[in-house]
């Protein structure tokens, strides 16, 4: 299949290897240097499973210059979400699914209002990877999988069950979901809590697993954005905090969020499309978010300071 990574970072930039090596014709869209050292080199895997490295020429800055693809995978930062959609106008027809594969609940519907053609399919990645260097990745977590579907008919087409097929010869954990709505809410809850907590707290998630005061507050996050499902009447099973925290505990307890990441290294943040959610949400619908105000508004700050770096930076070259 001909396949396009919007965003071949992290997560983007290990399943764009994955299905690489697997024998599709995969164009990875990726920039600056991260992009030159691909151009150069390709591109670098290290991960739970071993190492390899994939050589391709489809290494691109632009999605217009892989033409038409048979679907592709979204990975751009959600504040990215509006501007990268607008760029695929070219490469997408009637037939090309488009996977978003981004922290947040309403990527989807910015996407699709954004392409005249496609169809955006809701995607899950559960999976702890990250740049480490130009043209290098790393995936850590040991847990890697991949759940996806269309958001408005979950019927299986000939189109969805290739797509599945692709992913499993490429040996890539994926399934089909019956409703990716649920799905997406549940990474919502997890990646917004556990991770701002992380974020603030500079703490990797086995330092938050190992202090009971620690996990009590995480957990208390995720009820608050179980409180905002249910009034919106998303059909989420209630949390088991004994299952939430056996759950976690499946990954390396080194592991870090990517908005650890950006805060540490001064980049922004992707605060708006998840504590920043909750948070408005909370407003419009009357129901306190207390622990997700507070992350809010101890990383908004950092956010907004980088924001401000990179624009000033930008205005002086």
């Amino acid at each position: 299949m001909k396949i396009l990574i919007h965003g071949a970072g992290g997560i983007g930039g290990y399943f764009g290897a994955k299905l690489a090596h697997a024998g599709n014709e995969v164009w990875c869209v990726a920039r600056g240097e991260h992009y030159a050292a691909m151009k150069k080199n390709g591109l670098q895997v290290s991960s739970t499973e071993g190492q390899f490295r994939i050589h391709s020429s489809h290494i691109i800055n632009s999605p217009a210059e892989a033409s038409f693809v048979d679907f592709v995978l979204f990975c751009v930062k959600t504040y990215d979400t509006e501007s990268a959609a607008a760029q695929l106008q070219p490469v997408v027809d009637d037939k090309t699914v488009i996977i978003s594969l981004q922290n947040g609940i309403d990527n989807e519907v910015k996407i699709q209002r954004a392409l005249k053609k496609g169809t955006v399919y809701g995607g899950v990645a559960n999976i702890s990877s990250r740049i480490v260097a130009p043209g290098e990745i790393a995936e850590t977590g040991g847990v890697v999988r991949i759940a996806f579907g269309p958001m408005n008919n979950p019927s299986q087409s000939e189109r969805t069950q290739k797509i599945l097929d692709c992913f499993t010869h490429a040996k890539i954990t994926a399934h089909l979901s019956n409703n990716i709505l649920i799905d997406l809410w549940l990474k919502f809850i997890f990646i917004t809590s556990a991770g701002g907590f992380m974020a603030m707290s500079r703490l990797t998630q086995g330092e938050v697993l190992a202090v009971e005061e620690a996990r009590t507050t995480v957990f208390k996050a995720m009820k608050e954005i179980e409180a905002l499902a249910l009034a919106q009447h998303i059909p989420i099973e209630p949390l088991e905090e004994e299952k939430v925290f056996d759950g976690m505990k499946k990954f390396n307890p080194n592991t870090r969020p990517s908005m650890y990441y950006d805060l540490v290294r001064g980049k922004p943040m992707e605060i708006e499309a998840l504590n920043g959610t909750v948070v408005r949400l909370g407003k419009q619908l009357g129901i306190p978010t207390p622990i997700h105000n507070t992350m809010y508004a101890a990383l908004l700050p950092f956010h907004l300071s980088s924001i401000e770096k990179f624009v000033r930076s930008a205005t002086e070259t």
